[in-house]
């Protein structure tokens, strides 16, 4: 387990780091999958929105928060945000850009194991967890996150699935690219619906398989276009049972925590 975690937060320190910012050549080798965000900007936007629409004068925490680019962003729009991370080198980045836009006072970061938070019980109205269930073992973190979200709270989580077979055999091409847990534990239908047991509360929304064809025109000046058609085309997909668990992303709200 403590090996585990030293993985994860010493890989999140070097991609992280302005050393390997510098380096570009290293930069884009180890961040490569970067591209497939060019074609995320329907789930981006329905997360966005949602923590807009509920974070104001709310304590919010950014579960596992990067460099604190949604802290920031919700602290702007009147939350008592917090973002916690495992690793020290995204923590320094996030402060020093919440120094620099005059957020210091409004937002606070912390290095913490996101298994073990060190929070009181009923403290948060809305928690964002942005990609990261699949960085920890989930057994751990729904009860967790359970335990911090108030009685009325909202958890909003964007995940990767493991069902569509392209982007499988992608993840297997590109080791690099992610820790071996990391690799061996993106969701499937068995981790979301593990959440029923500590959430009374479990709403889907399916995200992206049409739109990954667009990827290799994201430098192309028709890209919007291709994009617009593509969501287009996942807007019909994605009603039928069959194709939604092969999206690339699930967005699943949960509240009503059981304590």
């Amino acid at each position: 387990m403590k090996n585990r975690k030293q993985e994860e937060a010493s890989f999140h320190n070097k991609i992280r780091s302005r050393e390997l910012k510098s380096n570009n050549s290293e930069h884009r080798y180890l961040t490569s999958n970067k591209k497939f965000y060019s074609v995320a900007r329907k789930s981006r936007n329905f997360v966005l929105n949602f923590l807009k629409e509920n974070c104001k004068d709310k304590k919010f925490l950014d579960y596992c928060c990067g460099d604190g680019d949604v802290v920031l962003y919700l602290g702007k729009q009147g939350a008592r945000a917090v973002g916690i991370d495992i690793s020290s080198t995204s923590i320094q980045n996030a402060k020093e850009k919440a120094e620099k836009e005059g957020l210091a006072n409004q937002t606070s970061f912390l290095v913490m194991d996101a298994e073990n938070l060190n929070f009181e019980e009923n403290y948060f109205d809305l928690i964002l967890c942005n990609g990261v269930l699949h960085h920890l073992n989930v057994k751990k973190a729904y009860p967790e996150l359970a335990r911090v979200l108030k009685p009325n709270g909202k958890i909003i989580c964007a995940e990767p699935l493991v069902y569509n077979p392209v982007f499988q055999l992608y993840r297997k091409m590109t080791p690099h690219l992610r820790t071996k847990w990391e690799s061996k534990h993106i969701l499937s239908k068995k981790e979301i619906d593990m959440a029923k047991e500590h959430f009374g509360k479990v709403e889907t929304n399916f995200f992206h398989l049409a739109v990954l064809a667009a990827v290799p025109f994201r430098r192309l000046l028709g890209f919007n276009f291709i994009l617009r058609l593509l969501e287009a085309v996942d807007s019909v997909l994605l009603k039928i049972p069959v194709f939604r668990w092969l999206s690339w992303q699930i967005v699943y709200i949960l509240s009503k925590p059981k304590k």
